[in-house]
């Protein structure tokens, strides 16, 4: 092997290597903003007990494998419908578009959706809704699924990263009016990624 080559490998090694090193970095940065979200009192669903016996979330083992990249197909002309929450309450939502990939060798396809109240705020106007469930519910995760947020992609290609999975309010906390993942949004595989349902 010349030495040029070896130098050209030895380069993309630790090329790759630290970009992994940064993804990692980036999941636990987000692990510990839901972690510090959950301990303060001014954005935590728990109750006061249950915040101060808080200490962290569990979540999955950190695996890129599961950050994906989707075919993203906007659906125009969607009509509005009501989606079911925990509670009686229905928001209006519109499904957005339909995404596309591969996750361990099979293809899946999701649909995003668009909530009617959250994109007339300026904050929100770009926020996408993403919840599904799979066969880890009530296993690992919570028995109604978990959430996804994501914006809207400027082109036909998105990054869904399921370590960035988070369950609903509803999982620790009464009160809430969390969407229930439409059925046509079951995944059938076990996504271990992102947060399970117990603490520690």
């Amino acid at each position: 092997m010349s030495k040029f080559l070896n130098t050209v490998l030895i380069l993309l090694f630790f090329s790759s290597f630290i970009y992994a090193q940064t993804y990692i970095e980036e999941i636990k940065s987000y692990q510990e903003e839901l972690n510090t979200e959950y301990k303060d009192k001014d954005e935590s669903p728990l109750s006061r007990k249950d915040r101060l016996k808080f200490k962290a979330h569990t979540f999955f083992n950190i695996d890129e494998t599961y950050k994906v990249e989707a075919e993203f197909e906007r659906i125009n002309d969607a009509i509005p419908f009501k989606m079911e929450t925990s509670s009686t309450s229905k928001p209006t939502y519109e499904k957005y578009g339909k995404i596309t990939f591969t996750l361990k060798g099979k293809e899946y396809q999701l649909y995003v959706y668009q909530s009617h109240r959250l994109r007339k705020m300026e904050q929100y106007k770009d926020y996408l809704f993403l919840p599904f469930t799979d066969k880890t519910n009530s296993k690992t995760t919570y028995g109604a699924g978990r959430y996804i947020e994501i914006s809207i992609p400027e082109g036909n290609t998105m990054i869904i990263d399921f370590n960035k999975a988070y369950n609903p309010y509803c999982a620790y906390a009464e009160g809430y009016a969390c969407p229930i993942p439409p059925p046509e949004n079951y995944l059938d595989t076990e996504v271990e990624a992102g947060i399970m349902y117990k603490t520690k």
